[in-house]
């Protein structure tokens, strides 16, 4: 179901699955709302708080959000909150000393191995300087308690996995995106690889998108409604059109040829969560073109079948106001919705104007409020 009050919008275009494009659906703006703001980590002069990563514990309250120093710099940082993301404890002291070496976009995932033992994992691109080993971690067995430094993979990158997602059989799909030799430089392309042991072991990388004169990267991969279905939105680093995105029917075994997504998910690092009533929430940097959002923090609402017929959708949610110089440096979320329908989104921005620099944000909604919104 799509709403398009008149009052919401500037521009009504109609958009074909393989036209250009041009704003087609309401934005809800929630960005100058700062009592729905949580400061995880601000900003300083001197320090740049960039690219966080969260993940909810089973106990539906528990999150955990790792991020980096500096744009694609050194990890370190870890806080935990255990109200649902409402007030913050920094862990950065308990963790291995060696995590600080670890580099860019660091990511958190639980893993369950195939004797029910969970496991937390915090991937980074490389240890050292750009060139080190690929893919090393931190690993906790006792749901973040204590920590330890894991060896890298040894797969080059330039960022670790963007989306780890289950498969039926209980092993893990894991997705990333590397250059030539690992760089951050076209031809970018999307590779995968699986776990079978929870996270120990992974099979060698094989390339799952590459694609004539666009660069796909950093893919998240989320189930289709009834089960059957991968579905993969991946960031199209030319920007000059629309983000893509392809499918698989058998696990990941073989993917469709990547298309363009809707023009509302044009965007850059997917991470989407799926509501009670079956649509899906995702947040990202807005990439769209004409969007009047561009390059801030939003989100899509809509339907499986809209992002299947590669247009629609509900709305869009401006979340967060980017006041950065260069404005679409923000993005890299978390998305966690919590039992009682709250969504907790998290980034990095530059959150203010001023000398300060860009900090690590959470921003609250739930889904009825905007509903409303666009309704009126």
């Amino acid at each position: 179901m799509n709403w398009i009050p008149a009052a919401l919008l500037t521009t009504i275009a109609t958009i074909s699955f393989a036209a250009a494009a041009a704003p087609d659906l309401p934005l809800v703006d929630l960005s100058g709302e700062t009592a729905r703001h949580v400061v995880i980590a601000a900003g300083t002069e001197e320090t740049y708080q960039g690219h966080p990563t969260t993940l909810l514990m089973p106990d539906q309250k528990t999150i955990f959000t790792v991020w980096c120093i500096n744009h694609g710099g050194a990890a370190g940082p870890m806080a935990k909150s255990g109200d649902g993301g409402l007030t913050w404890t920094r862990l950065d002291e308990t963790l291995p000393p060696g995590y600080a070496t670890h580099q860019n976009c660091p990511s958190i995932y639980r893993l369950v191995d195939p004797a029910g033992k969970a496991r937390i994992w915090v991937w980074s691109a490389a240890l050292g300087k750009r060139g080190g080993p690929g893919m090393p971690s931190i690993m906790s067995e006792d749901e973040g308690a204590t920590w330890r430094e894991m060896p890298p993979l040894g797969f080059p990158c330039v960022m670790t996995f963007s989306s780890i997602v289950p498969l039926k059989d209980g092993r893990y799909l894991g997705l990333y995106h590397k250059g030539p030799e690992g760089a951050d430089k076209p031809p970018l392309g999307v590779f995968q690889t699986i776990t079978a042991d929870g996270g120990f072991t992974w099979s060698e990388p094989e390339v799952v998108a590459s694609v004539k004169d666009k660069n796909p990267c950093e893919p998240f991969v989320f189930r289709s409604p009834d089960g059957k279905e991968l579905c993969c939105l991946l960031r199209e680093n030319t920007h000059k059109g629309r983000s893509l995105m392809m499918f698989s029917s058998d696990e990941g075994v073989t993917w469709s040829t990547p298309v363009d997504t809707p023009w509302g998910l044009s965007g850059d690092r997917h991470i989407g969560v799926r509501l009670e009533d079956g649509r899906w929430v995702f947040a990202f940097r807005d990439m769209a073109p004409g969007s009047p959002s561009r390059g801030h923090f939003v989100a899509w609402v809509g339907a499986y079948e809209d992002i299947k017929r590669g247009e629609g959708g509900d709305y869009r949610i401006k979340l967060l106001h980017s006041h950065a110089e260069r404005v679409s440096d923000c993005g890299y979320p978390g998305v966690e919705l919590l039992p009682d329908g709250t969504i907790v989104a998290t980034t990095y921005v530059k959150y203010a104007p001023g000398p300060e620099k860009h900090s690590v944000v959470s921003t609250r909604f739930k889904i009825a409020e905007t509903d409303a919104m666009v309704k009126q």
